[in-house]
């Protein structure tokens, strides 16, 4: 089956001349609104470069764009609801733990602070849901994962929009600006980070905001800082490495985790979601110390563990979300966006899978249970490693999911250092809903729908992670097909 085609926002290729001259405006409109990350090669705190963008808006369809909008809200929930299903997790995850050292040891923590009694039951959860259009006859949206860490981009994201408008109004196509919808992704993001803070209800607190080592992405974390501060200038943010939480917090005799004799109202990660991010016991002893606090966490330690995709592929068998729903037609547009995804268990559907996968491996993507991109195996791999592991118990860490088919569209990718001007490309494109959700198990405080974010990549490439340097910052042009 021939891969379907969406007509790009106007008609291409554009003249050399006028694209020249659009790009370097474009470039600059970028660097001097923060659309921007620091250069993994000549790495300097002193300047940044323009983060990797789609030149014009790329087409998706408006009603699938409008569907995963009013989604959001539901998976928030049903994402809070799993993350407090002790019971379901435990065993959704059992067999991934015994083969996933990063995974048990998330694990291991969650099982320590519900022994010793959960301090701060209050969750806060920016989320983000990613999709990508599947070729069919009507081009539907289907899940690719579900983010409950880290989820990046909303800042930048959001001056996309603006980024857009004003590349098409100099290319003489300002009537279309209206087929591009607003983005509050980042004022809706702060919003929830202001919204647990009051919740944590002390007024010399302070927030927390866990980073890497090295902070590539900065544009799109400071933008929280920076929206916070303005929102609320009473508000005073941190930012720390895990080493640095082991080496400058401690915790009270009234539980709160303090930071230079001040307690700490909410830990928001920006960093954590990923093996290499804990080099040593001391990373591990300082989530553990921030997860027995006070604090509000964003994530908590049983959000994350909600997010893998042992979670993801589970919700997909049937009916495992009715247990968390009911029946419904609500129940029914959810189930309507998972694809194909199976467990590589020992049991007979896990045997079933495995030959499934090596009879036609082009068919499937191989994922662990990680965020953050890069992670996947695709096609001949995907071969390779199930060839590898059928007899090894390594294989319950990976869940097998059917490969999405998207549209093709024809673009521009401009790139720091590329050569001006990119050649004419196809493109695919990743839509991405940021939610917001506090709560305890009893009582949810907030859920809602708060912006969302294109990612757009070669077809021909496997990964579209931008801060992994795969993909493109883009904004949609929603069609009515």
């Amino acid at each position: 089956m021939s891969q379907a085609r969406l007509p790009p926002c106007i008609p291409l290729p554009l003249e050399h001349k006028l694209l020249v001259t659009v790009i370097e405006k474009a470039k600059d409109w970028a660097l001097m609104h923060g659309v921007g990350m620091r250069d993994k090669k000549h790495f300097t705190k002193d300047s940044i470069q323009i983060a990797p963008f789609v030149l014009l808006p790329s087409p998706f369809p408006s009603t699938e764009f409008n569907k995963a909008v009013e989604l959001q809200p539901v998976l928030n929930e049903l994402m809070h609801k799993v993350a407090h299903d002790v019971e379901f997790l435990e065993h959704t995850l059992q067999n991934a733990l015994q083969v996933d050292e990063f995974t048990a040891n998330l694990y291991d923590i969650w099982i320590k602070v519900r022994e010793e009694g959960i301090t701060q039951s209050i969750s806060l959860g920016l989320f983000r849901s990613d999709y990508l259009m599947q070729c069919t006859e009507a081009n539907t949206i289907k899940q690719v994962e579900f983010n409950t860490i880290a989820s990046s981009f909303g800042a930048i994201t959001s001056n996309l929009p603006a980024m857009s408008r004003y590349i098409l109004r100099q290319l003489g196509h300002g009537d279309l600006i209206k087929k591009m919808p607003e983005n509050g992704a980042l004022s809706g993001l702060c919003s929830g980070i202001i919204e647990a803070y009051d919740l944590f209800g002390v007024a010399s607190a302070i927030i927390i905001f866990v980073v890497e080592e090295v902070s590539y992405n900065i544009c799109d974390q400071r933008f929280h800082e920076f929206e916070i501060s303005e929102k609320r200038p009473d508000i005073m943010i941190h930012r720390k490495t895990l080493n640095e939480l082991y080496e400058e917090t401690t915790v009270n005799d009234k539980k709160q985790l303090i930071l230079e004799g001040r307690p700490v109202a909410v830990v928001y990660y920006r960093s954590g979601y990923e093996p290499s991010q804990y080099p040593s016991s001391r990373e591990w002893d300082a989530r553990l110390r921030v997860e027995r606090s006070s604090a509000i966490k964003c994530p908590s330690i049983q959000y994350q563990l909600a997010g893998t995709k042992k979670v993801q592929q589970t919700l997909a068998s049937p009916g495992v979300l009715e247990k968390f729903m009911g029946g419904g037609a609500t129940t029914a547009s959810v189930r309507d966006i998972f694809t194909g995804l199976y467990s590589l268990d020992f049991d007979e559907s896990g045997e079933r899978a495995v030959d499934m996968a090596l009879a036609d491996a082009e068919r499937f993507v191989l994922k662990p249970q990680r965020e953050g991109g890069g992670n996947n195996l695709y096609g001949a791999e995907v071969r390779e490693a199930l060839l590898r592991m059928r007899h090894s118990r390594e294989r319950a860490a990976y869940i097998l999911m059917e490969r999405i088919l998207p549209p093709l569209v024809s673009g521009y990718v401009v790139r720091p250092g590329a050569p001006v001007p990119p050649p004419l490309t196809d493109l695919v494109s990743e839509l991405g809903i940021f939610g917001v959700i506090i709560g305890t198990k009893e009582k949810i405080f907030s859920n809602r729908q708060v912006g969302h974010m294109l990612r757009t990549k070669l077809a021909d490439a496997n990964e579209g992670g931008v801060a992994a340097g795969l993909g493109a910052l883009d904004s949609p042009f929603l069609l009515d097909l």
